[in-house]
């Protein structure tokens, strides 16, 4: 199977990409108020949280276009607190971004299927002494439509439920049981087959640690936390896309796991640390002879 890796230089808020060609998108946008990324049209730096969130509505309306009718999203935010110039909420006040990001994209049509806590046993460390060290993130999982494509076998994870145990409670005599293959579990109250012997269907809560990155970007995605949306959200030969791809991790995946991936950013200087973190694998990289010129 014949593999594409795609980078491009552009803008989140126009993707230049057909409609309906995406089976998964998972992506990681600038947080709000937390760095200047030095790039005109940057997303991250609006004035207010309802202007940053009424921005990522309108991206996400581009992902909704090109995103096939039974695709998913993978949304990875942080949150921040506010300063004294939001206008909208008191200084020292959380700011609750993911949840009003989320709750928009939902008005916005959107299915909000599960929010993720992404659970960061290395955390970095807070000078406060007035509230608890922040040590999680959100991930939302989205889709377009109320049926869609999601592969909770290739991500289920070790059991530690009796229900794994039922497997020699089968009665042969009892037609509901008749049919139960010998891999499998299933729930004594209504036979409901559910999973392999030994595993359950993934938790909402992942605990993934982060990982260092010596290059030039100040947030990259660990690789085990991006592994779970590849799998579950998308088949071998399937196109995945990051419209804020920094430095590829989520390419890094796709390539590993036989997906095609495009990824999209606005920052020149990310695409050439993203060429070099996927080299030896043949990636396109069309960037301008000089700045941005969207």
């Amino acid at each position: 199977m014949e593999m594409s890796q795609l980078l491009l230089l552009g803008d989140a808020l126009r993707l230049p990409l057909a409609d309906e060609n995406v089976q998964c998108c998972i992506t990681s946008p600038p947080y709000w108020g937390l760095r200047d990324y030095g790039v005109d049209g940057q997303i991250g730096l609006e004035a207010t949280s309802e202007e940053y969130v009424s921005n990522l509505v309108a991206v996400f309306r581009e992902v909704w276009r090109v995103l096939r009718t039974d695709g998913v999203v993978w949304l990875n935010l942080g949150d921040s607190y506010a300063g004294s110039t939001d206008g909208i909420l008191k200084p020292k006040d959380l700011c609750m971004i993911p949840a009003r990001v989320a709750l928009a994209l939902q008005a916005d049509g959107w299915w909000l299927r599960s929010d993720i806590i992404w659970s960061k046993p290395n955390s970095m460390t807070e000078s406060v002494t007035d509230r608890p060290t922040k040590s999680h993130e959100y991930i939302f999982l989205l889709s377009k439509s109320i049926n869609y494509f999601y592969d909770a076998d290739a991500v289920r994870e070790p059991a530690n439920s009796p229900l794994t145990k039922l497997q020699s409670h089968h009665d042969p005599t009892n037609p509901k049981y008749k049919s139960v293959p010998s891999d499998r579990w299933l729930d004594q109250f209504n036979g409901r087959v559910w999973g392999k012997v030994g595993s359950r269907n993934r938790r909402t809560v992942w605990t993934i640690a982060t990982q260092p990155y010596s290059g030039a970007h100040f947030a990259t995605f660990p690789i085990k936390l991006v592994e779970p949306m590849v799998l579950a959200g998308s088949r071998p030969g399937d196109l995945v896309l990051d419209p804020f791809a920094g430095t590829a991790t989520v390419g890094r995946v796709c390539i590993q796991h036989r997906r095609n991936f495009i990824g999209i950013d606005i920052k020149p200087e990310y695409l050439i640390l993203a060429q070099q973190r996927t080299s030896g694998v043949q990636v396109a990289l069309p960037l301008p002879a000089t700045g941005d010129e969207r």
